[in-house]
């Protein structure tokens, strides 16, 4: 198992500065964020021109992590592949076959995304869709010897009502996008808030966690007395403050990395395991940022072997 972390928490910095800070902060591989550069939300980094990436742009990556002695765990492009806007839907489809292509020019296993979810529709409608066009980009990446690997975030943000965005969020959901050919990037944080005991759900489909998220939550029970399990219902214009809890970085919240670290080894995980810093405390700016990676390294690397 390799401890590893997610570019998409230092939109400001390019990869070589990342990549130069996290060698010497102790990590080992990076799940590599490559969002367009189009300017929209500020977690939507773009870390490699995986759109225009030819045998130069790979020559010089490979070069880059070489030198820092790092690997790419996973290329991170997490959109809405059900998308209700058409238009919308086939931008994200053809850049998400970018980031496969760029995956297969450095050898990286898989590219992360979402299910999604065109919220105007029941989910039946969405389940029935979802079988009818994605198989075709699981085939596509298939071809090119990479995975496509979903994390089984929520995405409450995406609906308008706070309802989930993404429909991949439990297992009964894993087993139906596993029946389509996709893998899972597992993350315990979202498990943890909707009522999952995440440790529970590792033997079970440990043939199909082949990536894993780092990423803590923490629960306000007082708070959920106020708003109910759904959150909050006047946001202030946030749609992810659900007002009952927050993302964290590993050692902060109430993930119990020890127990979750030891599974997967019991399982058989030797991918990565990569920090996904969310958190709002260590946040804001770079400096802050790297001090929440920090703060992961420091809990997680003392349970990994070797």
């Amino acid at each position: 198992m390799r401890l590893g972390m997610l570019t998409a928490c230092l939109p400001g910095w390019d990869l070589e500065r990342i990549a130069a800070w996290a060698a010497g902060a102790g990590y080992e591989a990076l799940e590599v964020a490559v969002w367009p550069a189009t300017g929209g939300r500020d977690f939507e980094a773009s870390h490699l021109p995986v759109a225009d990436f030819g045998p130069e742009e790979a020559e010089r990556t490979r070069e880059l992590l070489d030198r820092h002695g790092l690997r790419v765990s996973a290329l991170a492009y997490y959109e809405n592949n059900l998308h209700p806007d058409l238009t919308r839907r086939e931008e994200i489809r053809t850049h998400l076959r970018h980031a496969v292509d760029a995956a297969q020019a450095l050898g990286v296993p898989y590219v992360g995304t979402f299910i999604g979810r065109d919220w105007t529709k029941p989910v039946a409608e969405n389940l029935a869709e979802a079988e009818r066009i994605l198989p075709e980009l699981v085939a596509y990446a298939g071809e090119r010897g990479v995975k496509l690997i979903v994390e089984n975030c929520v995405m409450e943000g995406w609906h308008p009502d706070g309802y989930p965005g993404n429909l991949a969020y439990s297992p009964e959901l894993w087993e139906w996008m596993f029946s389509l050919g996709f893998y899972l990037n597992w993350d315990p944080s979202h498990l943890t808030w909707i009522g999952i005991d995440p440790v529970e759900t590792i033997a079970p489909y440990a043939d199909r966690i082949v990536h894993a998220q780092a990423k803590d939550v923490e629960l306000d029970a007082r708070a959920r007395q106020r708003y109910g399990f759904f959150g909050k219902t006047a946001k202030n214009g946030d749609p992810w403050d659900m007002g009952w809890w927050r993302y964290r970085v590993p050692g902060l919240g109430q993930v119990d990395w020890a127990r979750v670290v030891d599974r997967l080894y019991e399982h058989g995980f030797t991918g990565t395991l990569s920090v996904e810093h969310e958190d709002p405390v260590w946040g804001g700016d770079a400096a802050r940022v790297t001090q929440g990676l920090r703060i992961a390294h420091r809990t997680l690397r003392p349970l990994m072997v070797g």
